[in-house]
């Protein structure tokens, strides 16, 4: 498998940002870190190797890259300012990260996004409100009304960081629906330890997809399917079968 260490300069976040790139062809997919995780979690969790055949067939590449939640949904203080870092995050993603793998690869087809816990949620932000970039979304054990890092405090940036919200307020004329419609959607969920909030948030999401006549697959797994990286790799690789069949 070829990989590549990227470190580059962003100057959407004053910093050097550091990410991987795992394979040489195929569909580019971003793998965002669970909280507080760095672009090297994937690999570290066996999550690049429960898809590396695929990744050597030149199916699809993984770029796995870093956030700034430290500094933004796990800090505790001042959520006006931790959502304006967020929104940084954002544009670094969208102006910086992605044309430089785009350039890299010679590759300039709409990506992938996929994550785990707080990175699903990350993961989802992405495609649904950048539908013209992202076409395929896996997510495993997300959260999709964020209300609960935000407390009593709401603006503009709280509001478009929670799906929940800014999906159900969505007119059914807008014109993403018709990307949502064309794009594949899958959230999973277990239903064992530590799932619980999960489970009552795809439920919530779930509901409001249907009402907005978004297709999507919600699969709840059982009662046994526990939060942790071992069920994360099985449900990656089930599900990574079945976009692939697709792609």
């Amino acid at each position: 498998m070829q990989v590549q260490y990227i470190k580059e300069y962003s100057n959407c976040l004053d910093r050097e940002m550091e990410y991987k790139i795992y394979g040489q062809g195929g569909k580019l997919c971003l793998a965002i870190p669970s909280q507080n995780g760095r672009f090297f979690e994937w690999e570290d969790r066996g999550m690049i190797h429960e898809v590396s055949k695929w990744i050597e067939a030149n199916q699809f590449t993984i770029v796995t890259c870093d956030t700034i939640d430290t500094e933004t949904w796990s800090y505790p203080y001042n959520t006006k300012v931790r959502m304006l870092k967020h929104e940084l995050w954002f544009e670094y993603i969208l102006s910086e990260l992605i044309p430089s793998v785009q350039e890299k690869m010679d590759n300039y087809d709409k990506w992938m996004v996929t994550g785990a816990s707080l990175g699903a949620t990350h993961a989802a932000n992405l495609i649904f409100r950048f539908p013209t970039q992202f076409d395929t979304l896996l997510a495993l054990s997300g959260i999709y009304d964020t209300e609960l890092f935000y407390g009593d405090y709401h603006d503009e940036n709280t509001y478009h960081n929670n799906p929940c919200a800014y999906m159900k307020n969505m007119s059914l004329d807008h014109p993403y629906m018709e990307l949502y419609k064309q794009s594949k959607l899958i959230f999973c969920v277990g239903q064992g330890n530590w799932e619980q909030e999960c489970v009552e948030s795809l439920r919530q999401f779930s509901s409001i997809l249907y009402d907005q006549q978004i297709e999507a697959w919600c699969d709840f797994w059982g009662y046994d399917v526990y939060h942790d990286w071992p069920w994360w790799k099985v449900q990656l690789q089930y599900f990574m079968e079945q976009i692939l069949k697709k792609v």
